[in-house]
């Protein structure tokens, strides 16, 4: 299993990010979806923690065949998707994924965001264990390089500059000197215990897949302030139903979703997108499943 701490900087508030990273996953998700493929949310609703309070329960298929490497997609079915659960009690979170047919496959993601600039150096509680055995990751949203693919101009923090906030362009050190400065903590667990010979090949792509989605995803939040700094959460409650109707409808067009399946709900997911049969153990409708514990996170187990 390999254990990675994703530290993510962004000269934004927390407060600010609640609002930005939801449009940021909205508008990604319809444009992940050009090609029929994307999230379909089955599952959103209010949730209670005794211990992290109100929140929310979401699940959500995401569809990804053709983003597969060929290695890996010569392994799995035509039409691919992975499960993601995600408890979301902002400003912390926990999202798992797992996938029915790859017994023993699961990545969990726990998050906690911040106002400082990344320094803190055991804000999500990690065990003694886990300690000695993470590897902490800063991501440096302007100078880290994301994959031709991705790459536009006009998102390159280098030159960016908010009309709207006065804020950019970033340059070298901007971590210890912007203000304002938020840090993305993210510890993410990768545990793929089947096929030993391609196991640590498999884990490590994935792990690289989270970067690159990491990377991203907090490059187009800022990138995109204009666009939702004067929104309030209504508003961009609002946006995300409208962009997860064109999305399913994309995603159905191309025959993942069958007719009559879910609708526009609101999403909660990892910034970037998503990273990736549903599992065995989906409760029956009504029924929320429990917010994974802290410590040793349960992974999922699945026929």
């Amino acid at each position: 299993m390999i254990i990675k701490e994703y530290r993510i900087c962004m000269p934004l508030t927390v407060d600010e990010y609640k609002i930005g990273q939801l449009f940021m996953i909205a508008k990604h998700s319809m444009e992940q979806s050009q090609k029929g493929e994307g999230v379909e949310v089955v599952e959103n609703k209010p949730h209670e923690d005794p211990t992290h309070g109100q929140g929310q329960f979401t699940e959500k298929r995401i569809h990804l065949s053709s983003k597969l490497p060929s290695w890996i997609r010569n392994m799995v079915p035509k039409i691919f998707y992975v499960t993601e659960k995600a408890w979301n009690y902002y400003p912390f979170t926990i999202t798992e994924y797992s996938c029915s047919f790859l017994p023993r496959f699961s990545v969990s993601i726990t998050t906690k965001y911040e106002n400082d600039n990344g320094s803190q150096d055991n804000i999500l509680n990690c065990s003694e264990e886990v300690l000695k055995t993470r590897q902490v990751d800063h991501i440096d949203i302007v100078f880290d390089e994301c994959s031709a693919g991705h790459y536009k101009e006009s998102e390159d923090l280098k030159d960016f500059k908010s009309a709207k906030t006065g804020r950019g362009p970033l340059q070298e050190g901007w971590k210890d000197d912007c203000k304002p400065i938020m840090c993305s903590y993210k510890l993410v667990e990768v545990k793929f215990d089947m096929m030993y010979l391609v196991q640590g090949r498999i884990e490590n792509f994935i792990q690289s897949a989270i970067r690159e989605v990491l990377l991203v995803g907090h490059r187009q939040a800022f990138a995109w302030i204009d666009d939702w700094y004067d929104m309030s959460i209504e508003d961009v409650r609002e946006y995300e139903s409208k962009c997860q109707e064109e999305t399913n409808e994309k995603v159905r067009r191309k025959g993942s979703i069958p007719e009559g399946g879910s609708g526009g709900e609101p999403q909660e997911q990892e910034a970037g997108g998503s990273l990736f049969a549903t599992p065995s153990g989906t409760p029956p409708s009504g029924t929320t499943p429990t917010t994974p514990s802290g410590g040793k996170k349960g992974w999922f187990s699945w026929s």
